[in-house]
């Protein structure tokens, strides 16, 4: 078994990626402080071609060293937009045929291993504050709450983790990867 070179593994230029299909996902952060985590889901982002990530409130945008030390350039790849809150944001996806799903731990939330992505259908996947999650004025306009099954003692993932688990998922099943 051979590490493969970064020359080797298909890399697309950012021209190449804003040209590229794009999966019909929109990544939502909701007054997201910490600007690493940021730049982390621009790079997951990238990885799994999202459409967009629409930064709302005290989210930091780009560009931004914080931002860029863990995006590695992703925001140059990824487009994204600035909202002065999240329910603007919310209100433009949906009347854009979005459904709303955040990704939060409530009464009623599917587990994630038992959500089932349809093709015909758009995403916008809401994350939350790193402290107190996705706003419940923002819930209140979700189509439905996606949880993170977990057994340890401290129920919650940091949130950049959380992205790579859910956009992982999405990604796997928009692509039949199993």
């Amino acid at each position: 078994m051979r590490k493969l070179r970064n020359s080797e593994l298909g890399r697309k230029s950012v021209e190449q990626f804003r040209k590229a299909g794009k999966s019909p996902l929109v990544i939502v952060l909701d007054n997201v402080r910490s600007l690493s985590n940021v730049g982390s889901i621009f790079r997951t982002a990238d990885a799994f071609l999202a459409e967009c990530i629409y930064l709302c409130g005290i989210t930091g945008v780009p560009p931004h060293p914080e931002i860029h030390k863990t995006a590695l350039g992703a925001t140059e790849s990824v487009a994204w937009k600035y909202f002065d809150n999240t329910p603007a944001a919310i209100a433009l996806l949906k009347s854009s045929g979005y459904r709303i799903i955040g990704i939060e731990q409530t009464e009623g939330a599917i587990y994630l291993s038992d959500f089932s992505v349809e093709k015909d259908i758009k995403y916008a996947l809401v994350f939350g504050h790193e402290i107190n999650g996705v706003d419940q004025a923002v819930i209140d306009e979700c189509d439905g709450v996606i949880e993170i099954p977990q057994s340890g003692t401290k129920h919650s993932f940091n949130i950049a983790v959380s992205a790579g688990i859910v956009l992982w998922e999405f990604h796997k099943q928009h692509h039949s990867y199993r």
